[in-house]
């Protein structure tokens, strides 16, 4: 269920930002230290004082959300809507009643906190790649305007503003990584595998050029399909799952209507963690999403 209580009231956002901040002890966000006591309030928020540097902070203090004007329960519910819904930002801005500005900049803050994806690959593996429009939005405004990569042919790169995303499934894990890249060559794809737990790891690709080199190396077992004749799986020899995950990473860069090079790592950091949410309520949900961000 969506936490419609959360969203109404500013002090049951403030005890969800407590709970989720401080699961582990109350320590001051300047020095560490656990030597703190409580000090009073600041409006919904719990103070304290560090015994240690002698100084107060709050709930806040140290967060994303410190120093923000707009109500908390307001900017909860537009983390809960982005990863949820999947909410463009001028739908956003209407429903929280901000400006753009406002808004683009702090789910920009809310995305850049988001931790990188952490690879530790059991195996056997899927990789393969799809490549997104994504230039430079709101810059080089006093220049024309450019034709979009996708309006060419063949495979894209970063600098003609198709850049590629490789799509990496751990079928030992269960886990799906999404990870942006400025070259779909040979040194990009062992980079990505390269943290692995086997010594020889099973990869299944497509007939792309750049996985052949992974053939002549003891350190991969390379099984794949040729798409361009005709071959979509043999067995458990397919990409199928990473196709399918690159048609959501598709729809999920939708309602953004293009969207920087410059900010795509930090859009899909956030698509990653809307997967994690897929199957959590609402409540819990929100929290693992406060959570990701502290």
């Amino acid at each position: 269920m969506i936490p419609l209580d959360v969203f109404g009231s500013e002090s049951v956002a403030a005890d969800l930002l407590e709970q989720v901040r401080w699961r582990d002890g109350v320590t001051c966000p300047r020095c560490r230290s656990d030597r703190t006591v409580r000090n009073g309030s600041y409006r919904e928020f719990q103070r304290y004082l560090c015994k240690n540097c002698d100084r107060t902070f709050n709930d806040k203090t140290g967060t994303i959300f410190a120093h923000s004007k707009i109500a908390l329960r307001r900017w909860l519910f537009s983390i809960y809507a982005f990863l949820r819904f999947n909410t463009s930002l001028r739908q956003l801005q209407c429903e929280i009643e901000v400006t753009h500005k406002t808004m683009h900049r702090r789910i920009e803050r809310f995305a850049r906190a988001l931790d990188a994806p952490s690879l530790n690959l059991v195996g056997p593996v899927e990789i393969d790649e799809v490549y997104v429009s994504a230039g430079k939005k709101g810059r080089e405004r006093d220049r024309e305007s450019r034709s979009r990569g996708l309006s060419t042919r063949g495979r894209g790169s970063y600098s003609s503003d198709k850049p590629p995303i490789f799509i990496i499934a751990d079928r030992g894990t269960e886990q799906r990584y999404v990870i942006p890249a400025k070259a779909a060559d040979e040194s990009t794809i062992r980079l990505l595998l390269a943290d692995r737990q086997q010594e020889s790891l099973t990869v299944y690709t497509d007939g792309f050029r750049a996985y052949e080199p992974l053939e002549d190396d003891d350190a991969f077992d390379r099984e794949y399909v040729v798409h361009g004749d005709g071959e979509y799986a043999d067995d458990e020899v397919h990409v199928n799952t990473c196709e399918s995950h690159a048609s959501q990473v598709r729809r999920w860069l939708s309602p953004h209507r293009g969207i920087s090079k410059d900010k795509l790592t930090q859009y899909l950091r956030a698509f990653q963690l809307r997967r994690e949410l897929f199957r959590k309520p609402g409540r819990d949900a929100l929290k693992h999403a406060v959570q990701a961000t502290l």
